[in-house]
Parts: structure tokens; sequence; C-alpha cells
């Protein structure tokens, strides 16, 4: 995976090897072993990576591209797949996202929706959070 990733990655910024292998200081050769799968850069390089390309070390790594289409998603942005919605509407959040967004059995979420940018799902308390400080300012 981190192979695929790496070039997908250098192609979408339309980075050359040499370019890319320039900015981590390394040959244009270790570089391109590193893209076949050949050998895999130290934790260090590995960094320097994930920050010119703005993706966490982790995704870098770690996740699957499908088909060559999904780039690795930036710093704080996240992918989790697709979920169908059941007859009454219902969606099943996936693990990853409840895991990374600290949601839990029995936590009330509110739907928010826009015509144009589609719909986002906040947790009650956080929504409350928000108003909060929203009304503070509006004093």
């Amino acid at each position: 995976m981190f192979s695929d990733n790496l070039v997908t990655l250098r192609k979408a910024k339309n980075m050359t090897q040499e370019e890319l292998a320039e900015k981590l200081n390394v040959t244009r050769q270790t570089l391109s072993k590193w893209e076949t799968g050949d050998s895999l850069p130290d934790i260090e390089k590995s960094r320097m990576i994930a920050d010119i390309f703005d993706v966490s070390l982790d995704e870098l790594v770690t996740h699957e591209n499908i088909n060559g289409k999904l780039l690795v998603p930036p710093v704080g942005k996240h992918f989790f797949g697709t979920v169908k919605v059941g007859e009454k509407g219902q969606i099943v959040i996936p693990a990853k996202a409840r895991k990374i967004f600290n949601i839990n059995v029995g936590d009330s979420l509110i739907i928010l929706g826009d015509d144009t940018q589609g719909i986002a799902i906040v947790k009650e308390q956080d929504f409350m959070i928000m108003l909060d400080e929203m009304q503070k300012y509006m004093k």
C-alpha cells in the first residue's frame, strides 16, 4: 500500500521522481525503489513524505487505494467507505468514524443539511457547546 500511495500522491501533485527525491535529500533511484516496493524509507523519511503531501503517516502507510481513484486523504480528512440506507432511513456509522469522533451507544446526534453541500452529523453535546459559544458573541 505504501508504494502505491507514494506514486499516487506524487503524480497527483505533478511531481517527478527527481523533484520529490530532491525534497527528501535522496537519489531518484532510492525513490524509485520505494515506489516499486523493493525497499521502504526509514521512519524519518516517511514522516517527511507525509508532511510534503499533507497526509498522516498512518494513512500514507495503510490507506487502501481502491481502483487507483481514492487518494490518501489530507490530515484531518477521512474517507470511511460507503454505507447503505435501510428501509427507514437508518445508516450504520463505520466503526473507524465512531472511534475517531468518539460516538458511543446512546449518544444523541444532530443531522444538519445544506442543499448544496450535503448532510452533516454532529454530536448533540458538541452542537450545544457551539450554540452557547455563538450566543456569547451575539450579546
